[in-house]
């Protein structure tokens, strides 16, 4: 893992720490549930434990990790209750998001959400799934932007915060399975956007974070019910 240089001062090395950590979790090298502990960080950073604290305690309050009894921290893992839950509120605060930034997006706008998908699918058929999550958010967040709300626009890059990871596992078995359909909806959006057709482009927006969410459904509650019988296996033989 990065090494952290310590001859700068002390919240600046947590913020250092902070980022390491935080582009390990959206990537997906540190998965759900990876542990979280103070001596165990500090030495992969190469750093003492005081801004490894710091840096936890930010991770805990931007989603990314939550705090297991007896455990310490962890890499936060949703249930697919919970994921459902952030996934109909993206919902509905996207589809009013792209409503109106279709209705005011400029022609620098439409060039930055063009060429962000022109480098998504380039990063897809390279199978560089982070960039091409990375180029995904960017043609969003523009779109999302010329809407003129910047709370709105916050909230919105929080709860995508809470699904990157799990994005991840989405977009890379999507990319080892020649399947596409992640890939499509991108280039109908800036086309309506461009179109200025705040209708269609919020009903595009719609009906990709509805199969987006069916994707997620899919691959995680068989996991999710294997659990809960694992569970319910050893509370039977207790």
């Amino acid at each position: 893992m990065t090494q952290i240089d310590l001859t700068i001062t002390p919240t600046l090395v947590a913020d250092q720490v902070f980022d390491v950590l935080r582009s390990r979790i959206l990537t997906g090298e540190l998965a759900a549930g990876f542990p979280l502990r103070v001596r165990d960080v500090a030495a992969m950073v190469g750093t003492s434990v005081m801004p490894v604290r710091e840096a936890i305690r930010r991770l805990e309050e931007s989603g990314l990790a939550t705090r297991v009894p007896h455990k310490g921290a962890v890499v936060r893992k949703f249930s697919v209750s919970e994921l459902i839950h952030i996934y109909h509120v993206r919902t509905l605060l996207e589809v009013q998001a792209a409503r109106r930034g279709a209705e005011r997006v400029t022609d620098k706008d439409l060039a930055e959400m063009q060429a962000a998908c022109d480098r998504m699918l380039q990063a897809v058929a390279e199978e560089r799934v982070s960039d091409a999550l990375d180029d995904d958010e960017v043609i969003h967040r523009t779109l999302y932007t010329a809407g003129g709300n910047p709370v709105l626009t916050n909230v919105i890059e929080t709860l995508w915060l809470q699904c990157r990871p799990y994005k991840v596992i989405g977009a890379a078995e999507a990319i080892a399975n020649q399947d596409s359909s992640l890939w499509t909806s991108q280039q109908a959006i800036v086309d309506a956007a461009r179109s200025r057709d705040a209708e269609t482009t919020s009903e595009l927006i719609d009906q990709s974070l509805a199969s987006a969410l069916h994707r997620l459904e899919r691959r995680l509650i068989p996991s999710d019910a294997s659990e809960r019988d694992q569970e319910s296996m050893v509370a039977k033989s207790r």
